[in-house]
């Protein structure tokens, strides 16, 4: 998608939730873990939430972590990215 920059670490996170790899927290403002282990930079998951690039889950249950899920834009971001 144009006029979307996505750095490296982004484009990994990116990738991760395409594959299948990574889990959010039912929160305002989620976190993510990658095979199960915490996301070193939230700062980035926080703003590819907020930018509409990873779905958010619905608050189903405070504490409870669900898949992740790109979104169409975040997919289209992240192929033109390639």
């Amino acid at each position: 998608m144009a006029g979307i920059e996505l750095s490296h670490r982004a484009r990994a996170v990116l990738r991760a939730v395409r594959a299948g790899r990574a889990e959010v927290s039912c929160s305002g403002m989620p976190d993510l873990r990658v095979d199960g282990l915490p996301c070193c930079d939230q700062v980035t998951v926080h703003e590819l939430v907020l930018a509409g690039l990873i779905k958010a889950p619905t608050l189903i249950l405070v504490d409870t972590w669900v898949p992740a899920d790109l979104t169409d834009t975040g997919a289209d971001a992240l192929a033109g990215a390639a």
